[in-house]
């Protein structure tokens, strides 16, 4: 078994540490695999990463050490995943697309084309390969939904699990791609549609966790092997006193910085020795989408992405200890291949929807009220929940995605009940206006038959509107 590979990256210093710290830096290489890290407390720390890429490293160098061999697996049917984290502002969208996805020099492309690029070119020199199918989408994790990034209403999308697919996002748009600018052009495009916001620390900060999944299929002789390589740039972590976020800008931050909060526990949980059964996965919908990726069938990297200056000892110490624990989850991936077609469409595999349906509801009788398995059974239909029956997880998924519905439906139907209570008030409000002063009219009108002697009352036009 073999652990995640995990690196550390420096950017270099940008004009505001500057201003603030000249060109020191609290960092001391030793070698290219270790650092003196110095904290705001002028203590030192010794980390040592499987590389560790100093400011003004080049990109491709990045590349090729971190990456590459998980592309190369990918492309024979492996599992892979890249992952970018650090704090807000330390160079990890720029780690991953470069300047810009598609138009920028050689020497600035970051990860991203250069992994479209790199399963290509591993496809073209294989000469065994008879067919081939690469598929692309791409998802953003914002305020805990998940958002199809190629298809904009595609808003709350489902992380579901089954034994051929493993982790993955139901109903996602998947594109076929047949070369790299196709490729870089689908891609532009999700890019274009992220949520992205201004905070005191980054003019274009990453408001959202970015995935890109691509699906690798190839036919080799009476072989199918598919490989999923999944990249993943996580939104920043942030402390809202440096970056001065306000309102929707501060919410996005406290919903980052819990799924972040809730990846650090998984971390925790699989590097212990010793650790207990129970991984929480899906404390979040962040962890949840990167199960594969951390659990074990799966070629992982993980890049941190760091600020060498002083003035962020605090958040660069807390991403390298991050690493630091990384280090210890120990992972097997192996090829995902399938010999024949019956294989493939065995019969266990390929049960229809209805009988999938029916073994599910089967099971959740056990243990529900039969009204609640007739509610399910109506949601079942209506939102085309189905999936492999025999997994008592996927089981509980689906137990939690129907209530997760039925909670975003009487959330809506309380919405539309508050929207008509107000109406009404306003109305009633109206009414009660108008009769006050059909009232007062009326006491005008037989205070003026009775005569002048009589006092009028004119306590009824008290807080009318005249209309």
């Amino acid at each position: 078994m073999s652990g995640i590979r995990v690196c550390a990256l420096f950017r270099p210093l940008n004009s505001k540490e500057k201003t603030y710290h000249g060109d020191s830096i609290s960092i001391r290489g030793i070698d290219p695999e270790s650092f003196v890290f110095k904290d705001e407390k002028d203590e030192e720390t010794e980390f040592r990463f499987d590389k560790v890429f100093f400011p003004g490293s080049e990109q491709a160098d990045i590349y090729e050490f971190l990456a590459l061999p998980i592309v190369k697996a990918a492309a024979s049917g492996a599992n892979g995943a890249i992952i970018t984290y650090g704090q807000t502002g330390a160079g990890k969208t720029y780690s991953m697309e470069g300047p810009n996805i598609i138009q920028c020099d050689e020497k600035q492309k970051g990860l991203l084309p250069r992994v479209v690029d790199g399963i290509f070119n591993a496809i073209k020199s294989s000469d065994d390969i008879i067919k081939y199918t690469v598929k692309l989408s791409m998802v953003e994790i914002y305020m805990e939904r998940v958002r199809d990034l190629f298809d904009r209403s595609k808003e709350n999308l489902q992380i579901k699990e089954n034994k051929m697919q493993g982790i993955f996002v139901n109903g996602v748009t998947e594109v076929s791609i047949s070369d790299s600018a196709e490729a870089l052009r689908t891609l532009s495009t999700g890019i274009a549609n992220r949520a992205v916001g201004e905070t005191q620390m980054n003019i274009a900060s990453s408001r959202s966790h970015c995935i890109y999944i691509f699906v690798i299929c190839q036919e080799i002789r009476k072989e199918r092997r598919c490989g999923k390589l999944i990249l993943v740039d996580l939104a920043g972590s942030e402390k809202a006193e440096k970056t001065g976020a306000e309102g929707r800008v501060l919410e996005e931050a406290k919903t980052i910085n819990r799924s972040l909060s809730a990846l650090g526990n998984v971390i925790n949980a699989l590097s212990l020795p010793g650790k207990g059964s129970h991984i929480p996965y899906r404390d979040s919908k962040l962890t949840r989408i990167l199960q594969d990726a951390l659990r074990g069938n799966s070629q992982t990297a993980l890049l941190c992405c760091c600020s060498p200056s002083p003035s962020n000892a605090s958040e660069t110490l807390s991403t390298l200890r991050f690493g630091a624990r990384a280090q210890h989850i120990k992972q097997s991936a192996h090829f995902n291949v399938k010999e024949d077609e019956d294989t493939i469409s065995s019969p266990e595999v390929s049960s229809t929807k209805n009988e999938s349906s029916e073994r599910i509801l089967a099971k959740l009788a056990e243990r529900m009220e039969p009204e609640d398995v007739q509610l399910l059974e109506q949601l079942f239909v209506l939102e085309g929940i189905f999936f492999d029956p025999n997994s008592v997880e996927e089981v509980e998924s689906a137990y939690e995605d129907v209530t997760s519905i039925t909670i975003s439906s009487l959330q809506k139907a309380v919405e539309e009940l508050v929207a008509t209570v107000d109406e009404v008030k306003k109305e009633n409000e109206t009414l009660k206006a108008s009769r006050k002063l059909h009232a007062a009219e009326s006491d005008i009108i037989q205070h003026g038959r009775r005569g002048s002697s009589l006092k009028p009352n004119f306590a009824n036009l008290d807080n009318c509107k005249i209309l």
